[in-house]
């Protein structure tokens, strides 16, 4: 038996073999080092704003859901920026303000329905004594 080992020869990188290999390898190095996506921090600060004007206007006492599920898209999208889920918790701040924007919306519609309501019970009392007034009034 006769095995015979074949040497193969390593020919030595040629330059333009050495400058991609070079590119790449920065490439690489630059992709591993760039830095992660920043936090929606506009985004947090603004869903923030919007609660915060929401509470003050009492918002609660007329519509808690939206309120709620604002507070909630909120400390998630804070969750989201610690486990570094930058789009997500942009995400989720946007979706934040927008829900406590829609609760504040959504109060003023029922604070105004309430005073159209009492308004309305007001002209029909002075309507119906307008018109006592009227049939007991003698030519």
């Amino acid at each position: 038996m006769n095995i015979s080992i074949r040497q193969t020869k390593i020919l030595p990188f040629t330059r333009l073999q050495q400058r991609a290999v070079l590119l790449l390898s920065s490439v690489v190095l630059m992709a591993a080092c760039a830095s992660a996506p920043e936090a929606p921090t506009a985004e947090l600060l603004a869903a923030e704003r919007a609660i915060a004007n929401a509470e003050r206007a009492q918002v609660i006492r007329y519509t808690s859901i939206e309120l709620n599920a604002a507070r909630n898209e909120l400390t998630a999208a804070r969750s989201a920026v610690t486990a570094e889920n930058m789009p997500q918790a942009q995400r989720l701040a946007i979706q934040a303000q927008l829900s406590a924007e829609l609760a504040l919306a959504r109060a003023e519609l029922l604070k105004a329905q309430a005073v159209n309501q009492d308004m309305q019970q007001s002209i029909d009392a002075l309507q119906q004594e307008a018109q006592r007034n009227l049939s007991g009034v003698k030519p």
